[in-house]
């Protein structure tokens, strides 16, 4: 190829070529763009405190006070209940025919029910007869349960006396007296009234009242009741 072809073609591929151009700017944010991505920040976090203002400030249920009548009712009952002779007691003797006559303390108020429950009760067999045992008790009286009453005066205080002060105007002949008598005696039964008359049938006739000690079934509490009761 000539020198002067050459310069030609050279010229011609020179012309198509595009012009050089500058490579494109990368995009930046400019100043305005950072100010509304600030602005939506601060949006979003007022948002964030009102919502959570809002939740504490709701309203909340109180609580219910439905208990506190029945706490006014309990306190009220206690003074309601009191009474000012409620440590007071009485002291009553009891004789007859119970399983365990004697001295008994008793709240003030109690019925002679109670006292003769107290003293375990009429023995088997036994009856209270015309005793009112809804009457309440008076403090220092002599209850004789299913026997004549060896008191004269009734509701005085009548402590086993000695010898025979207390003793009935007609005391029983230990000597003469039935089985049937004898189980009128205070703490005395069929079976005890028995071994008496037995015991009269086998050594002789009594010679003192003491002499009841001899008895098989007799001890020394039971004697006391017996001897204002008896003579010979």
């Amino acid at each position: 190829m000539s020198t002067d072809a050459r310069d030609r073609l050279y010229s011609l591929m020179g012309r198509l070529r595009p012009a050089d151009t500058p490579p494109p700017a990368r995009l930046r944010a400019g100043p305005d763009r950072s100010n509304i991505r600030i602005l939506v920040l601060i949006c979003v976090i007022a948002a964030v405190v009102a919502a959570g203002y809002l939740w504490l400030a709701r309203p909340r249920p109180r609580p219910s006070a439905g208990p506190l009548p029945s706490a006014t009712l309990a306190e009220v009952r206690p003074g309601a209940s009191a009474s000012p002779a409620a440590g007071s007691t009485v002291v009553v003797h009891v004789l007859g025919k119970v399983r365990h006559p004697g001295v008994i303390t008793l709240p003030a108020g109690s019925r002679v029910a109670q006292a003769i429950k107290a003293a375990g009760g009429v023995r088997a067999g036994a009856k209270t007869g015309t005793l009112n045992l809804a009457r309440k008790l008076v403090d220092g009286e002599q209850l004789a349960v299913g026997i004549r009453s060896p008191a004269a005066v009734a509701g005085a205080p009548s402590p086993p006396p000695p010898g025979g002060s207390g003793a009935p105007a007609a005391p029983l002949d230990l000597n003469t007296a039935t089985a049937e008598q004898l189980d009128d005696l205070p703490g005395v039964g069929p079976v005890l009234a028995q071994r008496i008359v037995d015991h009269r049938t086998q050594h002789g006739a009594f010679r003192s009242i003491e002499q009841l000690r001899d008895v098989s079934g007799i001890g020394a509490r039971r004697f006391a009741d017996l001897k204002p009761l008896v003579r010979v």
